[in-house]
């Protein structure tokens, strides 16, 4: 991976964490001022802290593709150690998708008369464990390159041995 695109990978990495942060914030001082009353339309305060969780788990997955880049930029990605990160790429988008049904589900009433903005957001949600899917395969892949590491690590010393 290039010193190009890894800086500017970080550099989205940075504005998403900016930007999710700096939205829990804004949703936390509405929810802690109570300056932003309901009007009955919809649940806002469900909305809201649907949001904040959302906003987290946007931040688990920037923070371990952030590790994932630095161990692609010392070349120790393919090792045991990188899982961790993978799974939690996983689990924070199978986290987003939940969170999405839930605003869907929030979102559902209010949408009576037009019951397709409800499927067209279910699917919208489907489409997000689709890529937790995605990732999924990728770590399988992954798995695959670590093991071939370390048979090809193994017969290396078995070759420094008969040598």
């Amino acid at each position: 991976m290039g010193k190009l695109t890894v800086c500017a990978l970080r550099a989205v990495l940075v504005v998403v964490l900016a930007g999710t942060v700096f939205v829990q914030a804004g949703m936390v001082w509405t929810l802690a001022s109570g300056s932003d009353p309901e009007d009955g339309s919809l649940p806002l305060t469900a909305l809201r802290v649907v949001t904040i969780l959302g906003m987290v788990a946007v931040q688990i997955a920037v923070v371990c593709v952030w590790r994932l880049v630095a161990m692609v930029r010392r070349g120790t990605v393919f090792s045991h150690a990188a899982f961790r990160y993978v799974d939690g790429v996983i689990g924070a988008i199978v986290a987003a998708a939940l969170v999405w049904f839930t605003v869907t589900a929030l979102n559902a009433p209010g949408q009576r008369d037009d019951p397709g903005v409800t499927v067209i957001m279910g699917g919208v949600g489907v489409a997000i464990l689709g890529v937790a899917l995605i990732v999924l395969v990728l770590r399988m892949l992954l798995a695959q390159a670590v093991a071939r590491d370390v048979e090809a690590s193994r017969m290396r010393a078995e070759l420094d041995e008969v040598i």
